[in-house]
């Protein structure tokens, strides 16, 4: 009972923290880099900034999804090789 609450616990703080990561970082990308890097050091448009900012935050998703992926398969392995030994 105690090893299966423990993977639970573990289990749900993985999902909350890819869940915070999920939503601050492409967010706090998209304005950050719209701000500083295509609109201040490039000096682009505000209509081009818009366009390559959202580019950012589509590839910080697509990122936090394939961590998130890689995690679970992980620790669902790491689980499954503890449960095995039983």
């Amino acid at each position: 009972y105690f090893r299966n609450e423990g993977s639970l616990t573990s289990t749900l703080r993985t999902l909350l923290f890819f869940t915070a990561l999920m939503i601050t970082l492409p967010v706090g990308l998209y304005f950050s880099s719209k701000a500083y890097i295509f609109e201040g050091s490039l000096g682009m448009s505000d209509r081009d900034s818009y366009f390559y900012a959202a580019i950012v935050a589509v590839v910080a998703v697509h990122v936090v999804l394939a961590l998130f992926v890689y995690v679970a398969w992980n620790e669902g392995s790491r689980q499954w090789r503890e449960g095995k030994q039983d």
